[in-house]
């Protein structure tokens, strides 16, 4: 009964206080995430979908949290397609979200 408290304790502070899970690359650092409109002179790379959990312990994770860290997901991975920039393509569902990948620094067109 005394772990079944500590288990509930901890996770209770853990969802109060909005600690962040996902920690941003120093590679994802300089990827932006930016609205379709803004990226209309890009070029488009790829996608990526960004994933994590959405509830912890049965209980459901700040919205705004969740969406901030499938970004900072998106930005990470971007990098491994050779893009500087994201655009969310979709909503967030099911703790994921997909993001188109775009090269805009030193793109002429």
């Amino acid at each position: 009964m005394l772990r079944y408290f500590t288990v509930t304790a901890i996770t209770s502070v853990l969802l109060a206080s909005g600690c962040a899970w996902v920690k941003t690359t120093p590679e994802g650092e300089k990827v932006r995430v930016l609205s379709a409109d803004e990226v209309s002179t890009c070029e488009e790379l790829g996608t990526t979908t960004a994933t994590l959990l959405d509830k912890v312990a049965g209980f459901e994770r700040n919205y705004a949290k969740v969406e901030q860290e499938l970004r900072i997901l998106a930005r990470n991975s971007a990098v491994n397609l050779g893009g500087d920039t994201v655009v969310p393509i979709s909503k967030v569902h099911n703790g994921q979200q997909r993001f188109a990948v775009y090269k805009c620094v030193g793109v002429m067109r």
